[in-house]
């Protein structure tokens, strides 16, 4: 049993400086909750020179001043980025100290190495923050839900593009203004490309679907697509067809086999999900003793995140101050297989310019028959007079990713098609 638990905090950025600050201003109510105080012992910062609310004699530029000091009890990884986060993690694990992190690449890609160390170490590996921000997600998929077969997962859980498709949803705008203003108003990095990408997006399904299988989850599972290629057109065509368009993280388990994605989605518009609008996240969560259940919230900033990783912290600290052993290890069912994106099967939304004369959609309905895909609806949307040219929009049945695939590169040579617009994936 502990007096007071030491807390070595690394990093002090946005996040850092949240997590530092609550530590400071509600220390008499955290040490109600713990039976003991928490303590932060040390700061790992790059410039000591610069002027913050914390005690200066708290900061070091030393990471072993953290890792080395035998007092310590809590590591606090809030430096983000792999390299060197990766590294003092796993020191922090081997000395036998508890850790709790923000870091979802970290977790996405080492998490079951670093979680592996930890138990045979008898510490804790706590991640909270690491998928949804504020919104509790890993602890309800470790405790609450464990009863469960979880199903699937369908998510938006980035909230930079969350903002730029609301935007060009109801503004009827294209992606490079919605871009410039969610980058003039702080919610995009100057370097978009993790968010817009679906990088992000990516490492936050590996975690969150490994925990919801009871599976190891590859970084290199996980299918991601980004949002560049989305028009203000496909956004009127999917209202049109009872749609709307969002960046949805997939996760979907059948026997042995599980598939992650994360794409542009077309989902009907009277969906929970279709209703997530700017930069909140929606985490829908299919069990089968819950049913269908729903996270929603803040999935980023300072606060949001700082609540996460201090209810981690708070949790191993009653633990210690009550001299009990670390949270249980999940076990991990070894024997699940990750289907590729080219075996899944779903319907699809495709636009195209073709030259405007009969026999056009004889050819590409001819390509897709041969494919065995079918066709749900067919619209001619514009028509170019002047370049003879015609937009028109197909929607399909259920289809094999491979098979669609082929499809449009099968329509590509066809002397009619002018471009093949865009591709995308609906789930109903």
């Amino acid at each position: 049993m502990k007096d007071k638990i030491e807390i070595g905090l690394m990093g002090l950025g946005v996040v850092g400086v949240g997590v530092e600050n609550a530590l400071r201003e509600k220390a008499a109510d955290f040490a109600k909750q713990v039976g003991a105080p928490l303590v932060v012992k040390r700061i790992l910062v790059r410039d000591p020179s610069k002027k913050r609310a914390c005690q200066p004699h708290l900061l070091t530029t030393n990471p072993q001043h953290i890792l080395d000091d035998p007092g310590i009890d809590i590591v606090v990884e809030v430096i983000g980025g792999e390299s060197p986060a990766y590294d003092y993690i796993k020191e922090a694990v081997s000395r036998g100290k508890h850790v709790v992190t923000a870091n979802k690449e970290v977790i996405a890609k080492h998490g079951f190495e670093l979680l592996s160390l930890a138990a045979e170490h008898n510490v804790a590996l706590l991640y909270e923050a690491s998928a949804g921000g504020g919104i509790p997600l890993i602890s309800p998929l470790r405790h609450d839900l464990l009863a469960n077969k979880i199903s699937a997962i369908h998510a938006i859980i980035n909230g930079t593009t969350n903002y730029i498709l609301t935007k060009m949803a109801l503004e009827d705008i294209d992606f490079t203004a919605a871009l410039r203003e969610a980058q003039e108003l702080g919610y995009a990095e100057a370097d978009p490309a993790s968010d817009v990408e679906g990088i992000d997006a990516a490492y936050k399904l590996a975690i969150l679907a490994a925990l919801a299988f009871h599976t190891q989850v590859l970084l290199e599972d996980v299918y991601y697509e980004g949002i560049s290629r989305l028009a203000a057109r496909d956004f009127r065509y999917a209202k049109e067809l009872g749609y709307t368009v969002k960046l949805l993280a997939i996760a979907k388990r059948e026997d042995n086999t599980f598939q992650v994605r994360v794409h542009p989605t077309f989902i009907p518009e009277d969906l929970l999900l279709a209703k997530v609008n700017g930069v909140f996240n929606a985490v829908q969560i299919d069990g089968d003793l819950t049913g269908r259940i729903l996270f929603y919230g803040q999935g980023a900033g300072a606060l949001p995140t700082s609540s996460a990783i201090l209810a981690d912290v708070i949790r191993l600290a009653q633990n210690m101050s009550q001299g009990s052993s670390p949270m249980p290890r999940v076990q991990m069912d070894q024997t699940m297989i990750a289907k590729p994106i080219s075996e899944i099967e779903t319907r699809y939304y495709l636009r195209m310019t073709v030259a405007d004369r009969p026999g056009v959609l004889a050819q590409i309905t001819r390509v897709l028959g041969e494919l065995l895909i079918s066709i749900s609806s067919v619209i001619q949307k514009e028509v170019d007079e002047r370049a003879q040219s015609a937009e028109i929009v197909i929607m399909t049945h259920p289809a094999r990713e491979r098979a669609m695939q082929q499809a449009v590169s099968e329509m590509n040579k066809l002397e009619a098609v002018r471009e093949i617009s865009n591709l995308v994936r609906v789930e109903d």
